[in-house]
């Protein structure tokens, strides 16, 4: 078997960012939403906690979670305590709290014990969390690709989008890159301005939440939703009920959070959920020469006698062979990886062949 060394000048390295709809089958626009019905329970199940959003109805073929819907609360209300005995101790305070966490990190998040989005004058207490689930993406979500119209009381709508095409300076939390939520679409907000609101696409309550694509998280500003559709919200009726009666008497909070199906049907009713994933993948170029006096014969067996002399006398005076695999050889001669031509490289010594191998990672 023959060898070729390869030089540092042998090799490129490349990036290249991919992108592509977030949505299966490469859907670029979400506008059906279906959600699954749950038995009645008497104990606090997975429903309470998320809601998972597929794009077919459940236990068809083509059904896959798209995203789940979660609720938090500050002071844990609009979910039922996991133990009567300890008021205000639920899923909606435990959503909030992980979230914050994983947004602001474990050190921050226990001195800030809340949301400050888009520079409010005050705390958010009650977020939405749409997590993108994780197989439609790879990477993280594409900044300037999201857009989510809400529908709310009335013929009230808001299309909400990342600021990502109106800012310069890209800030950065724990969970990595960080864009405010504003009035607009394709990254660019609204500059239409109203008494009620900020404007540039704000609200009283600040920005309409956070676009965070390094983790696949959209947090919608609670606060913000519930404004009235002149003040840029979407009226949207929030339960901050505190359950600190028996439990027994709100069994329905068993099995879902209506807060949950509340933003659901948000989404659902105004049926337009646009986002792309993106992916920055690395190439390896190796550029393998294939000389005239190079690889014009065959180290196959069976073309070379007992004695050793070759059974076919063109390979004599005309050799011709025919290059369909590179492999790539490490220093102890160990194969690391296999590149397949298209097609049969014809090769003689009337021949010379520049072949380009590409590896992705």
């Amino acid at each position: 078997m023959s060898f070729t060394t390869l030089g540092p000048s042998d090799f490129v390295i490349s990036t290249d960012s991919i992108t592509a709809p977030a949505w299966s089958n490469n859907i670029p626009v979400l506008s059906t939403f279906y959600t699954q019905s749950f038995a009645t329970a008497t104990a606090i199940t997975q429903n309470a906690f998320y809601l998972n959003v597929f794009n077919a109805p459940v236990g068809s073929t083509s059904a896959s979670v798209q995203f789940a819907i979660a609720y938090g609360d500050q002071k844990g209300s609009g979910s039922l305590p996991y133990n009567p005995l300890v008021p205000g101790v639920t899923p909606s305070l435990t959503t909030y709290n992980q979230y914050n966490t994983l947004i602001y990190g474990p050190a921050v998040s226990s001195s800030a014990q809340g949301f400050n989005f888009g520079g409010a004058a005050t705390t958010a207490q009650t977020v939405f969390a749409i997590n993108v689930d994780r197989n439609r993406y790879k990477e993280s979500l594409f900044p300037g690709t999201f857009n989510l119209t809400l529908s709310g009381s009335g013929t009230s709508k808001i299309t909400i989008c990342d600021n990502s095409n109106a800012t310069t300076v890209v800030n950065y939390l724990d969970c990595g890159r960080v864009f405010d939520l504003v009035s607009g679409s394709n990254g660019n907000p609204t500059t239409t301005t109203n008494v009620s609101q900020i404007g540039n696409g704000y609200t009283a309550s600040g920005s309409y939440g956070m676009y965070l694509p390094d983790i696949g998280v959209i947090l919608l500003n609670g606060g913000a939703l519930a404004l009235s559709a002149a003040s840029g919200g979407i009226g949207l009726s929030i339960d901050r009920t505190n359950y600190t009666s028996t439990i027994s008497s709100n069994t329905t909070l068993f099995t879902s959070s209506s807060n949950n199906n509340r933003l659901y049907t948000a989404i659902s009713g105004a049926g337009n959920f646009q986002l792309n994933s993106q992916e920055n993948v690395s190439s390896d170029y190796i550029f393998c020469r294939v000389t005239n006096q190079e690889y014009n014969y065959s180290s196959n067996p069976t073309f070379v006698s007992g004695s050793g002399n070759l059974l076919f006398s063109n390979m004599v005076y005309n050799p011709q062979t025919y290059i369909t695999t590179v492999g790539m050889y490490n220093a102890n001669s160990e194969l690391l990886a296999v590149a397949k031509l298209s097609r049969p490289l014809v090769k003689d010594f009337t021949k010379e062949a520049l072949i380009r191998v590409k590896l992705d990672w």
